[in-house]
């Protein structure tokens, strides 16, 4: 495959579901919200302290172009996209409940479907909500509950860190979003399964900083990941994870239905993968943390600048730029 990777970097720089992350910023600003909190603001659920452990939350609502063109698909995402919030912070998932706006009982219907197809496949009850089939168009938000023992936050990765990419190939676009869809024929047995991984390593000690990927696919989580921790990531384009026959620049702003980025120490990065590796999740050290601001992509030699968050912040949410 041939890329030419100053073109590949301008386009990044300029995608859509990237710099839409920025949107996160202003909200943030006008809630009073921050990563200075006693619980830092800016990760994939909220958490709160429990007795036993953390409680987490978190909420996702849906554009209205997807819940129209594809609302079984779009209520199924209502828990899948949850139940990997969670996960991503070392936690499981305990409840759901959604907000479903449709115009009727019809319009209604297939994303009820799809949500209780995968509060089954996943094995997350969906325990109440709010219902309005009295509007124009199709509306969906769904949020979760879930608890963890020891957390993977976004805010913890440290300069020296390995980045590891986890997602899982045995999928295929669903056209035509940039959605890589590779759960909704698995076994649900499996899907639970894979999802323990990560609470395993957070408990394991193997892993320290995490975060789902996203909208904005593997480059703008990377953002994310790199402005919340105040660091620096080189990603290797020759390491990444890649289905055949994809494109690299599709490929990095895809949102996968099971993937992830993972900070560990170097001594710790094999022991990560292979825990991926065991379920035959394609898994692969893909980069490395520094002490700069930017992030980068580089092949063979070449790298280029995506994004220097220092200077140019997408989500304004590190907390070394909050405590300078």
């Amino acid at each position: 495959m041939t890329i030419d990777l100053t073109s590949l970097a301008a386009s990044l720089r300029n995608n859509r579901g990237i710099n839409g992350k920025q949107d996160i910023a202003a909200v943030a600003a006008s809630l009073g919200l921050s990563p200075d909190m006693p619980v830092p603001v800016g990760d994939d659920c909220a958490v709160i302290a429990a007795d036993d452990g953390h409680l987490l939350f978190a909420i996702e609502g849906f554009m209205n172009e997807f819940v129209a063109r594809d609302p079984w698909f779009a209520g199924w995402c209502g828990v899948m996209v949850n139940v990997s919030d969670v996960a991503a912070m070392g936690g499981r998932p305990v409840a759901v409940v959604d907000a479903v706006w449709a115009d009727g009982e019809e319009g209604a219907a297939p994303v009820l479907a799809g949500l209780r197809a995968a509060a089954r496949a996943y094995g997350v009850p969906i325990v109440g909500g709010h219902t309005n089939v009295r509007t124009d168009r199709g509306q969906l938000s769904v949020a979760i509950l879930g608890c963890a023992d020891k957390l993977l936050t976004s805010f913890d990765a440290r300069p020296g860190d390995i980045l590891i990419a986890a997602i899982d190939l045995r999928g295929r676009y669903r056209e035509p979003f940039s959605n890589w869809e590779a759960a909704t024929d698995a076994p649900p047995a499996r899907l639970r399964a894979d999802l323990e991984i990560l609470p395993a390593l957070a408990e394991a000690g193997l892993a320290h900083a995490a975060k789902d990927i996203s909208q904005g696919g593997i480059v703008g989580t990377t953002i994310m990941l790199a402005e919340c921790s105040g660091v620096g990531i080189d990603i290797d384009l020759g390491a990444v994870p890649l289905p055949p026959h994809v494109p690299m620049e599709r490929w990095l702003t895809t949102f996968p239905s099971f993937g992830y980025l993972i900070a560990a120490t170097p001594a710790d990065a094999q022991a990560v993968v292979d825990r991926f590796a065991e379920r035959d999740i394609a898994a692969a050290a893909v980069g490395s943390f520094n002490a700069s601001r930017e992030v980068a992509i580089s092949l063979k030699g070449r790298r280029e600048v995506i994004r220097n968050h220092a200077a140019q912040p997408l989500l304004g949410l590190s907390r070394q730029e909050a405590a300078a």
